[in-house]
């Protein structure tokens, strides 16, 4: 995750650029996927929006993977003050913070308050929730020790220890991981955060999450398919791209399937590395084999609110950035997702 700033002429011209490459996409389709089965999984920032997501909407989602990813609710935890103190505390406390990193505890007592408020679902449901997470021994972005309090908030919510599989020892840098020869070696820290340490992650995540499955096919049966966005964001600003990406197995036209969301992390969106996140990372063969839906939805880069690319985990999409709803079911990139999944979940049409 990058939230340094490149210069504004380069930013704008990268905007203007995005903005041209949408084209005429297909409705995302109604699947009749399993609504008990959903889950969710990311990095980074699309680690922290994995966390924030199934816990807002934890009666819908079954289990989250979070690579390189801090507790729900980071940005407003800590003692900072101020207009900007979510995006501050994202930016440092949530990442590199010299001292303790927010806490994983007080994570969940602010998930209880928001569920008493209504804000998101009832916390007794993250109970049955199975977790994957993982923090890189050289990850120089977001520290292990951010990544611990996430196992930490996890454990306060009781979440019993053998429905999470935490890893700590793999020396890699702040990547999700492939055994892709082309990828950066293990331990780098840089763009595009796709390291080669020898094995898929991706495969890793879903294989905690759903448990036992059949191997990655060796030849993808199905279509990864574009899809629009645009009809998901209607409501205002949600910082989302105008298309979106949707791996389909060959057996999910006609027979139940599973519905996998996967978040991007920052500057990994499309527009930036074209398909190699959706494409190279080996969550479509695993789940071609097996059943599975993988969305992949998209952000667009924001010059003003979102150079980097990032999901919202501090609240550039709220309407009042002062006191911004970005953990929320309804906040504006939380609903836009919900509704894909719902869609994916509808009876085919």
């Amino acid at each position: 995750m990058r939230l340094t700033f490149l210069k504004p002429a380069l930013l704008a011209a990268l905007w203007l650029a995005t903005a041209g490459l949408a084209h005429a996409a297909a409705p995302l389709p109604a699947l009749g996927t399993d609504s008990k089965q959903n889950t969710v999984s990311g990095l980074s920032s699309g680690a922290f929006m994995a966390a924030q997501f199934s816990v807002a909407n934890s009666a819908a989602v079954a289990g989250a993977g979070i690579v390189a990813g801090g507790p729900f609710y980071c940005a407003g935890l800590g003692g900072l003050n101020g207009a900007e103190r979510f995006l501050m505390t994202a930016t440092t406390q949530c990442m590199r913070p010299l001292g303790a990193a927010p806490s994983g505890a007080a994570a969940w007592q602010a998930a209880q308050k928001f569920a008493g408020q209504g804000l998101i679902d009832p916390v007794d449901n993250i109970q049955r929730q199975r977790l994957y997470i993982f923090t890189g021994a050289s990850d120089s972005i977001v520290l292990p020790k951010v990544v611990a309090q996430t196992r930490a908030f996890y454990q306060s919510a009781g979440v019993p220890d053998a429905q999470v599989r935490y890893v700590d020892n793999v020396n890699a840098g702040h990547a999700l991981i492939t055994a892709n020869s082309t990828d950066l070696a293990c331990p780098a820290n840089a763009a595009p955060n796709l390291n080669n340490c020898g094995f898929f992650q991706s495969q890793d995540i879903l294989r905690q999450l759903y448990g036992a499955l059949k191997p990655p096919a060796a030849k993808l049966s199905g279509q990864l398919q574009d899809f629009d966005q645009t009809e998901f964001s209607k409501q205002g600003y949600t910082g989302l791209a105008a298309i979106g990406h949707v791996y389909i197995p060959a057996a999910c036209a006609k027979d139940s399937c599973r519905a996998h969301v996967v978040f991007h992390g920052c500057t990994q969106e499309d527009s930036r590395i074209g398909t190699r996140f959706y494409a190279t990372t080996g969550y479509n063969e695993i789940a071609d084999s097996n059943r599975i839906v993988v969305l992949y939805p998209q952000i667009k880069s924001d010059p003003k609110r979102n150079p980097q690319g990032c999901w919202d985990f501090w609240g550039y999409s709220s309407q009042d950035p002062v006191n911004p709803d970005y953990y929320a079911k309804n906040a504006p990139q939380m609903a836009a997702i919900r509704a894909m999944l719902d869609r994916l979940n509808s009876r085919r049409r």
